[in-house]
């Protein structure tokens, strides 16, 4: 088998920076054989990549692809905490969605995170799932993405 660094590199993934929390908080921890991380929003370079609420300045396929970078900065998160090669499968996402009123595709913009985690980790990337329409995401970002993790 090869190692899931092996498979971002086959895939030309890279795992970028861990963002800087925006609070009192840690990107991941570790607790046993889980890692919890932060939520973590479209963050690219230091930079906010988006903002607005989906279904009204965001489109949903664009939230889609930024459901996808949160996932990837999770990942990051969780390979600066424990190394990515020590992933035994993906436990749980949980997506948050900025929404419009009326908005109601919140599975769909989600699926960006876990298509991502398929790509990377195949069927140890098939994980349990709540996407959740919001109000208001920090510093105005349409989606936040927490993983849960399983490490050997």
């Amino acid at each position: 088998m090869t190692t899931w660094s092996d498979r971002l590199d086959v895939l030309g993934i890279n795992l970028p920076a861990v963002p800087a929390p925006a609070g009192a908080y840690v990107p991941a921890i570790r607790t046993g054989n889980l890692v919890y991380t932060a939520g973590q929003v479209p963050i690219v370079d230091g930079q906010v990549a988006a903002t607005g609420k989906v279904g009204q300045e965001i489109s949903p396929e664009e939230a889609k692809g930024l459901a996808g970078l949160c996932a990837l900065n999770a990942l990051a998160a969780v390979h600066d905490l424990v190394g990515i090669d020590s992933v035994v499968r993906v436990v749980k996402v949980v997506g948050f969605v900025a929404s419009a009123e009326g908005f109601t595709g919140q599975p769909a913009v989600v699926n960006g995170a876990s298509e991502l985690l398929g790509e990377v980790f195949g069927d140890a990337g098939r994980h349990a799932r709540s996407a959740v329409g919001v109000a208001e995401l920090p510093l105005g970002v349409p989606v936040e993405v927490e993983l849960i993790v399983e490490v050997s």
